[in-house]
């Protein structure tokens, strides 16, 4: 009996070894990739990889040539750097197919209503435009309720200011000097000078307010949402009434949207350097 005990512990122990090596295996794969697809440059060199990472030379050249070898990774057989294959791309495509970004978005939605007593809402950007495409209603009587499916432009309102402030520099320049700061309230940003700023102060604290610059007694606290590739997918907010929505609770619910957007941004890909 004791010596089937002895044998069975010595399999165990075994088993436990070898589930430790793969999942070790798996888990240098996988910084591998990662590092791979967050590079600067279109393609990356084994020292650098090794060097960024934290492994030897000699590991990450084993991962790598597992990659190319599954067409998971292309390598220029010239200059030896690598770069994400065609199976890294039908992956990512794949992936992409099967997510429903107001799906994913919905609990944490929901969750921002539950803290705020607040409308949740998500947009997505149209070029130079964007558009509702869902909300969480406020459970108080008088409340804040979107329209979906309009388009609004990027200059006013916190959901259209957060993406506008996310967006690529030379964007953001293009908008500033070719669309026309059309005032939607007395309050709108007309100022292509002062709008600059105000997106400059977005980007430093990660959330957009607005107090009514694009509907009238209407206030929002907004973060941007980010895509896999680091491109503004849209926004996410919180919006009621401007008597509600005020000094003492805009920076409690710009932390709120800001750690939202974040989570989002992760759930469909996006990885912040």
């Amino acid at each position: 009996m004791r010596a089937e005990e002895s044998k069975a512990d010595t399999a165990g122990g075994a088993a436990s070894a070898d589930d430790g090596q793969t999942s070790s295996g798996i888990d240098r794969a996988l910084q591998v990739i990662f590092a791979v697809a967050a590079a600067r440059e279109p393609d990356i060199g084994v020292s650098e990889l090794a060097r960024s990472l934290g492994l030897s030379k000699a590991v990450v050249h084993r991962v790598v040539r597992t990659l190319v070898a599954a067409d998971f990774f292309s390598v220029d057989e010239r200059t030896r750097r690598y770069r994400l294959g065609p199976g890294a791309v039908s992956v990512g495509l794949a992936a992409m197919a099967q997510m429903e970004v107001p799906k994913i978005a919905q609990p944490y939605l929901e969750r921002l209503v539950a803290h705020t007593k607040e409308t949740a809402t998500l947009s997505v950007r149209y070029g130079t435009q964007r558009m509702y495409l869902t909300q969480v209603l406020s459970p108080q009587e008088i409340r804040m309720s979107v329209r979906l499916g309009p388009l609004y432009p990027l200059h006013a309102g916190g959901s259209s200011k957060a993406i506008l402030a996310a967006m690529e520099p030379e964007e953001i320049s293009g908008y500033l000097s070719s669309q026309p700061l059309e005032a939607l309230t007395a309050i709108t940003i007309q100022d292509s000078a002062r709008l600059a700023g105000e997106l400059e102060t977005i980007r430093e604290r990660g959330y957009a307010v607005s107090l009514g610059e694009r509907q009238q007694g209407a206030a929002s606290v907004a973060a941007a949402v980010r895509e896999a590739t680091g491109r503004v997918y849209g926004s996410i907010s919180v919006c009621g009434p401007v008597s509600r929505i005020s000094v003492g609770n805009i920076e409690e619910y710009g932390r709120l949207v800001h750690e939202a957007a974040t989570e989002i941004s992760r759930q469909i890909g996006y990885r912040s350097s």
